[in-house]
């Protein structure tokens, strides 16, 4: 008797090849994790401020990368402003965090600091205790009013334990920032500098503002309170005695004129 022996087909593999396919996927996530490059970032800020501000030429990676920094009015604001030379950040994933580190030697002499920590329907940013100088200018930038203003000088600010909770379109704070707003000027003045002047921002249940003159021509003062959505703030402004006739026409536009006094109400 003849035996033939019926052809077999081989067996299939193991499951091996589904784990090799979910391992490239996961692979090619990873990478793109890993190598996904600046711009996107820099269309990420876009979006999220209502193109107010842009990292513009980004290079890199959303990781590690360099840009430009712009303030502006808008996307397709009329009004926008640079930063002189150029911004390089990184970003490091923690337990639970994003740590940031911004190296913008233009304004600051020591790297600002930042960790965010996302949040159910939020976010919370911790800023690292430290100064930092801008350029008043950049203010134009927001439009309303400052394209108006166009104030020149420098900014200040300085942050201790300051801390920034953005949770279903409200915002808390906690902690202190502190500007100090020195020689500033504004287009609408001849004089030149009209003052320097401090903003601080106590964080808390009711964080509040308080605006004082520090020295100066134009006298301002007000306080506002935040609550969670916008800031109420009243305030005025006057001029030094002397100074009346060359603070008149910025007098009449920041406020309500009240006699000598223009009121300020904002909220």
């Amino acid at each position: 008797m003849v035996t033939h022996n019926a052809f077999r087909p081989p067996r299939p593999a193991s499951h091996g090849w589904r784990w090799a396919l979910l391992g490239g996927i996961l692979g090619g996530l990873l990478a793109l994790s890993v190598f996904a490059p600046a711009r996107w970032l820099a269309s990420g800020l876009a979006s999220a401020t209502g193109g107010r501000l842009q990292l513009v030429n980004a290079r890199g990676t959303v990781w590690n990368g360099t840009s430009g920094v712009v303030f502006s009015s808008g996307a397709a604001g009329a009004e926008s402003i640079s930063l002189p030379g150029a911004l390089a950040w990184t970003l490091r994933p923690g337990w639970g965090t994003v740590n940031a580190s911004l190296d913008l030697p233009c304004c600051a002499a020591q790297p600002l600091l930042l960790k965010a920590r996302p949040q159910v329907d939020g976010v919370q940013l911790d800023w690292g205790d430290g100064r930092s100088r801008w350029p008043a200018a950049m203010l134009t930038g927001f439009g309303a009013p400052w394209n108006t203003l166009k104030p020149e000088g420098t900014l200040e600010l300085s942050t201790q334990a300051f801390t920034m909770r953005i949770q279903r379109a409200q915002l808390a704070l906690a902690g202190r920032a502190t500007l100090d707003a020195t020689e500033i000027s504004s287009s609408l003045s001849t004089l030149r500098p009209m003052g320097s002047y401090r903003v601080t921002i106590e964080g808390g249940p009711a964080p509040t503002l308080l605006l004082t003159t520090l020295e100066g021509s134009l006298q301002l003062n007000g306080n506002g309170r935040w609550n969670g959505r916008a800031m109420r703030f009243d305030g005025e402004a006057s001029a030094a005695p002397g100074r009346e006739d060359a603070l008149s026409n910025l007098l009449n536009i920041i406020g309500r004129r009240d006699g000598a006094r223009s009121l300020i109400t904002l909220g």
